[in-house]
């Protein structure tokens, strides 16, 4: 836990800020908040005044939580298999231990602020799968090297009209998208959507969840947000505020947004992460102006093309996410790199200082803790093994033969994944082991559920 006196940062309330509000009458209530495996906060909603009180005495503050957050599906299911929990054990608590350099209102919430927490067992020790902790442990990794992490994060999802309730009613199909056709980079928005836009940059910007840029995109009612360079944990903790703040804004603006990675056929909507090292204040990926790339750049990249192949699970969980890597998609088909291409896993962009890898892999519904867990792991094995630098994919990156394809679902992931020496020393067999039960449970469950494409297909030509 954070010392009572830590600086915040713009747009977050210090613990000082905190008990003025909660005296005032201002902030009443507090939500203690645990990025679960697909990225979600999941919590408790806690008495301020009494919230403070344990912190002010020093006590255990935070609260116990289940530990099958931690150790469950989409549908919240409490599953056999994991080490973490389970029948045999009862489905036992796990201590949650507010950070306190994450306190920040949430306008859309009047009275209210929200605080991530971390996972502990009771022993104290962090619970290795927990997604903050996997994160932070990559960053260590790092840090042992001598190098620090800037991450900005760039999200797309889509916005339909009409409420979660009806589009549930209604099956989720012939829904609507909040624009009629594709108005990517647009500035004549339909009201309706300005309107959407304009509240969640507000709310955004009180919540300290700072935007640099938000537009539409190439689909019908997608939209890309993108987020300042900064610190990784912090930028992840925002990324789960502002995925928060998006369905809330939803529902009052009778929309629904989705973040599955591939919503329709022939759809799909990114997170790409965009990150660099810096060493001694200076940014180790800066590119010289005849464009030579430094050697620290050419490892990273070795290292994520050689890496990534192993560690799909963690940026792509869901049977649905290798449904966006699809020709011409601008979701990569190859492990490629290539200098400003967007048909490639690895872009890279920028000039001098601002110079950065853009990894073009994880989809909309990925976790962002892991899915830069992922990428920060396979850096280090870059760093530190310095596997072959590849040559880099000019022209159309969806005809080269360069690079090992993506996997074609997440079964084949997975089978990368669980023996992957590379996800073994990142991660640890447990971790490993705890997302790999996960993956297989996602796959039978779709094994045997029979979808509106096969009925199409087939209900009448059978």
């Amino acid at each position: 836990m954070h010392a009572l006196d830590a600086t915040p940062r713009a747009g977050h309330l210090s613990v000082e800020d905190l008990k003025t509000a909660v005296n005032s009458g201002d902030i009443t209530t507090v939500l203690l908040a645990v990025p679960n495996m697909l990225g979600q906060l999941k919590g408790k909603r806690l008495d301020a005044p009494g919230f403070l009180e344990t912190i002010t005495k020093q006590t255990k503050a935070g609260a116990e939580m289940c530990a099958y957050i931690l150790a469950t599906n989409v549908d919240m299911e409490p599953l056999d298999g994991f080490e973490l929990t389970g029948w045999e054990t009862g489905f036992g608590d796990f201590r949650v231990v507010p950070d306190l350099a994450t306190i920040r209102r949430l306008p859309y919430m009047p009275g209210t602020v929200l605080i991530h927490g971390d996972a502990l067992h009771h022993s104290g020790l962090a619970i290795d799968a927990a997604p903050r902790a996997m994160l932070r442990t990559q960053i260590d990794r790092l840090t042992k090297l001598g190098l620090a992490v800037k991450v900005g994060l760039e999200s797309e999802f889509m916005l339909y009209r009409g409420t979660a309730q009806q589009a549930h009613a209604a099956g989720y199909r012939a829904l609507e998208p909040v624009a009629p056709h594709n108005l990517d980079y647009a500035l004549d928005h339909p009201m309706e959507l300005t309107d959407f836009l304009d509240d969640l940059e507000n709310v955004l910007r009180g919540a300290g969840t700072r935007v640099e840029a938000v537009k539409t995109e190439g689909a019908a009612g997608q939209i890309e947000v993108t987020f300042p360079y900064g610190e990784a944990m912090a930028a992840c903790d925002a990324y789960t505020v502002y995925k928060h703040a998006v369905k809330h804004l939803g529902g009052r603006h009778g929309m629904t947004p989705t973040f599955m990675a591939s919503p329709r056929t022939e759809l799909g909507s990114g997170l790409h992460l965009h990150l660099s090292l810096w060493r001694d204040g200076r940014n180790a990926f800066a590119v010289c102006d005849e464009g030579e790339l430094p050697e620290t750049v050419q490892e990273a990249i070795a290292g994520l093309l050689s890496g990534l192949p192993h560690l799909g699970p963690l940026y792509a969980s869901n049977v649905n996410s290798y449904k966006r890597f699809r020709l011409r998609s601008f979701a990569p088909t190859h492990f490629t790199w290539g200098r400003d291409n967007r048909g490639c896993a690895i872009r890279v962009i920028g000039h001098g200082d601002g110079a950065h890898l853009e990894v073009r892999l994880a989809g909309a519904d990925a976790n962002p803790y892991l899915a830069l867990a992922a990428s920060l792991a396979a850096i280090h094995h870059g760093l530190t093994e310095r596997p072959e630098f590849p040559p880099e994919t000019t022209g159309d990156a969806y005809q080269t033969d360069d690079g090992l394809p993506v996997p074609a679902d997440l079964g084949e992931a997975l089978a990368d994944f669980r023996s992957s020496k590379i996800a073994l020393d990142a991660f640890g067999p447990a971790v490993v082991r705890h997302y790999a039960y996960a993956a297989r449970h996602e796959i039978r469950w779709h094994r045997h559920c029979v979808t509106d494409a096969e009925r199409e297909r087939g209900f009448l030509r059978a």
